[in-house]
């Protein structure tokens, strides 16, 4: 990270890079690539020592649609002087589930969980543009029930948000709310429950997206680490994705009203800090049914030389049953930060 003093604010620039190799055993559509998955940078600085203002930007192979490369994710200014009321304006993750807002890096896997892909907003089920867990909005959240060790008891967050996802306006006047609460009884332990209600709209037609995920996660201090989420969702589905051009408003005849997902990981140091093993079971059901169950069973490792370089490789068993065939995903990642 850099750092510099321009007339009396502190601004930072610092990013990192993902590089990706894939091969995909699909029948049918077998692939294997060496692939950009994202690179981004980000800067920041604080004003009046009380806000917070951040910029980043994404590169990545994506170069077709809305969300096409480069593409701004983040973009807000955030107040911070009192820990129980921080009041953050912009673009930035949605406040849902514990997954979405983790650095990529940092979430542990090759990629974030099938349904937080789906029903956080990165590449969401309703046909919404690739938005990486994103919206534009106003968000409160706080830290509440001090300790006195510098544990808080209770962590909140409230937003209100445009509906349509990152870097495109309000379609229909109307705005989505998303929350969240959770509880941390004890070092590295959080247990929390999140809400989203609202739609996304396109040329008049309106979906419903009324939401909810039920979290925990365990984090010690040696370096283990546990998480498991539960989300489920009720909106019908646009049939295609939007690419802010002629995307039409159909609505899919096959994804139906309901979907839900459920993952459950964990990550055990070999070496702390440094070499870990991991697992991860991880389903999305299109239809809520188990029929429409795509299951990743995943295992896999990674070395951080430092922590700003880290190599990683999974083993992925995909179990589709709406064909009722299984195949092999292999992913291999180089990551650096600067």
């Amino acid at each position: 990270m850099m750092a510099a003093d321009v007339k009396g604010q502190d601004i930072s620039f610092s990013g990192y890079a993902m590089g990706q190799y894939q091969w995909d055993a699909k029948e049918g559509d077998e692939t294997n690539q060496f692939n950009l998955r994202l690179a981004r940078v980000t800067v920041k600085g604080h004003i009046l020592n009380d806000f917070l203002w951040l910029v980043q930007g994404q590169i990545n192979g994506n170069t077709s649609t809305v969300s096409s490369s480069p593409r701004l994710v983040d973009y807000y200014v955030e107040w911070q002087k009192l820990p129980f009321l921080k009041v953050k304006f912009g673009q930035f993750k949605r406040p849902f589930t514990f997954e979405n807002p983790m650095n990529p890096i940092d979430q542990g896997f090759y990629s974030y969980g099938q349904a937080v892909l789906k029903l956080a907003g990165f590449s969401d089920r309703n046909g919404e543009h690739s938005g990486n867990g994103r919206d534009q909005g106003l968000q409160l959240q706080g830290d509440l029930l001090p300790d006195g060790t510098g544990r808080h008891w209770l962590h909140y967050q409230v937003g209100v948000f445009n509906g349509q996802g990152i870097n495109v306006g309000d379609a229909d006047n109307q705005k989505d709310l998303i929350g969240g609460l959770w509880v941390m009884p004890a070092a590295g332990l959080r247990v929390g429950a999140f809400g989203w209600r609202g739609s996304y709209s396109r040329k008049g037609t309106k979906l419903k997206r009324n939401r909810y995920a039920l979290s925990a996660e365990y984090v010690t201090e040696s370096d283990y680490t546990f998480r498991s989420e539960y989300l489920h969702s009720k909106g019908r589905a646009f049939r295609d994705v939007y690419d802010g051009k002629d995307t039409g408003n159909a609505i899919s005849t096959t994804k139906g009203n309901t979907a839900d997902g459920f993952y459950a990981l964990a990550i055990v140091p070999l070496k702390k800090k440094s070499w870990h093993v991991k697992a991860r079971f991880d389903t999305y059901r299109e239809n809520a049914t188990w029929k429409s169950a795509t299951t990743h069973y995943e295992i896999g490792m990674d070395y951080n030389f430092t922590r700003q370089l880290q190599v990683s490789a999974e083993y992925i068993l995909v179990s589709d049953r709406s064909t009722d065939k299984n195949h092999s995903l292999v992913d291999f990642q180089m990551n650096f930060r600067f």
